[in-house]
């Protein structure tokens, strides 16, 4: 039996984990929020591993206020860097596999064409350096590690980018959006059914999993777009889901036209290909994913 340990339950990624792993009954799952389990405590994280003994260890906890990072340092360092460190610490000692999320954050953002795996990091704010150093983290600790970085995500729960275009969509005629950052949408039960898949390949007795395909991948959605585009899109499905009467006028502005505390990268659209080399794993079809808007209010 394969056993399963999901920390950050209650977010947008760990929420979809639970709901799709409650139909693999070949697995055993045990989810817990930072409530049950706070993973910038050591001695909390390696109680909960022992007591559980998981097989995989899949960490969708984070500290994903991007602006609020900049003034939260030390806290954004605890949970993005010391609590991976700790779960893959955890992970090597009763042999388990941590599959870690991580972000676009990481790059600059200021590369002409996709980012793949292999190029040069260099984030821009508190929230990408404490990715990062728990990109390191784990890769330093734990040698069965899968790091699976995405970008723009959004789904039924938590908060995101979809669920504030849908309700100042209600509020107004006309919003100004960014138009000159372009990214890949990605839908989190598209993140949790990859990461579930990645954990069923790697544990599947049939197939002996080659070691030299653990490491860093890129997961996020296609095709590519600026905010603004992903805003039309969202409001032109709300209007025929007749979750929306009209379609607000969607106005393309400059990153400059709306500071914020930390800084965007302009460029966040990863290259998937090797996801979909090595465990068969298509981009997100985040349009797809916006066809039940219902659920999203």
């Amino acid at each position: 039996m394969v056993k399963v340990l999901i920390t950050g339950s209650n977010g947008q990624v760990g929420s979809c984990l639970v709901k799709q792993l409650q139909s693999c009954p070949e697995i055993e799952f045990l989810a817990v929020d930072r409530n049950e389990l706070d993973i910038t405590s050591e001695q909390d994280v390696i109680k909960t591993v022992n007591d559980f003994l998981p097989t995989i260890i899949i960490n969708a906890a984070a500290h994903t206020a991007v602006d609020k990072a900049e003034d939260e340092v030390e806290l954004s360092y605890a949970i993005n860097r010391d609590g991976p460190k700790y779960l893959a610490q955890a992970a090597e000692k009763v042999g388990a596999i941590i599959l870690h999320i991580s972000t676009d954050y990481v790059f600059a953002g200021d590369k002409k064409g996709l980012y793949s795996e292999s190029d040069t990091v260099n984030p821009q704010g508190v929230y990408g350096e404490s990715k990062l150093a728990g990109e390191e983290a784990v890769i330093n600790t734990c040698p069965r590690h899968i790091i699976l970085r995405t970008a723009w995500v959004f789904g039924e729960y938590g908060n995101n980018f979809v669920k504030t275009m849908l309700r100042l969509a209600q509020q107004r005629d006309s919003l100004g959006i960014v138009t000159d950052q372009s990214g890949g949408p990605t839908y989190a039960g598209d993140i949790a059914a990859a990461l579930i898949k990645i954990a069923k390949t790697i544990t599947d007795s049939k197939n002996t999993f080659n070691t030299n395909n653990y490491g860093i991948y890129h997961f996020s959605g296609m095709p590519h777009v600026s905010w603004c585009e992903f805003a039309q899109v969202i409001f032109d499905k709300a209007v025929e889901q007749r979750i929306l009467v009209k379609s607000p006028d969607a106005k393309g502005i400059k990153t400059e036209e709306y500071p914020t505390p930390a800084k965007r990268p302009a460029n966040s659209k990863l290259d998937t290909k090797k996801i979909t080399s090595v465990f068969n794993i298509s981009a997100s079809d985040w349009q797809l994913a916006l066809n039940n808007l219902g659920d999203y209010t």
